[in-house]
This record gives structure tokens, sequence and C-alpha cells, in this order.
């Protein structure tokens, strides 16, 4: 696992992309997030610009416990939510992507809400240990 300004990245060397889906999802359940959303990236910028690309999709993570505990300390974190999870097809397999939720409340300049951010960065980072 590597991290970058704003998130954490994991290579899979070796693992296709639809598995690293699957892995993706199955870690995350085991710390609580289900997937909201699904964005295949490929997919749209073929349709919509006409562009091949690799295999990116953007997953809309949420653990419906720390949402709720989020929103009831600061409402418009909604803005944030949910937790933006990347898996992109590279030339060695697959890497994962996820957001850093001390960087993503670092905008929001709500002190009591930074205990919150660690428990969930510390569940992401399981995540990415898991896949």
């Amino acid at each position: 696992m590597r991290q970058v300004s704003y998130g954490y990245r994991k290579e899979l060397k070796g693992v296709a992309y639809a598995e690293a889906i699957t892995r993706t999802t199955e870690a995350l359940k085991t710390e609580g997030f289900g997937v909201l959303t699904q964005i295949d990236v490929k997919a749209t910028m073929k349709a919509k610009l006409g562009l091949d690309r690799p295999a990116y999709a953007i997953l809309g993570a949420c653990n419906p416990t720390l949402a709720h505990r989020a929103l009831e300390g600061e409402p418009e974190i909604g803005l944030l939510l949910p937790c933006n999870v990347v898996v992109a097809e590279t030339e060695d397999g697959s890497e994962v992507q996820i957001a850093d939720p001390k960087e993503m409340f670092k905008i929001v300049d709500n002190r009591e809400l930074a205990p919150l951010a660690d428990e969930v960065g510390s569940k992401l980072r399981r995540v990415l240990e898991r896949v």
C-alpha cells in the first residue's frame, strides 16, 4: 500500500480487473461498507467522447453507521459522501485507490469529526490490506 497526498493506492499485479472489483467489494463488506454506486468510467468515456481507455470504475462505498455519525456531527458532510474507491486496470493487472477521509474532512474544519475520520481511514486501509 502506498499513500498519496489525498489517498491510498495498492497495486494488484497479475489480478484481472473483474477479480479486483470482486475482491474490493468483498473487502469493503468485511469493514461494514456497501457499494451504493458503481461508475464505469471506461464505458462512459466511450459512449460520450468516443475514447478508448483501460477499465476504470469508481465505487461509491458507504458504511451506514459511520455515515450517520458523520451527518449528525456535520449535516453538510453529505457533500463528501460516499467514500470513493477506484478500481483500475493496469498493464500489470489492477490497482485499488481509496480517498483518505482525514484529507477529505480537512475542508470541513470540524475538530469533533477528527476521531471519526481516523476510524473510517483505519477501516479503509484494512480494505486495501485485504484486496
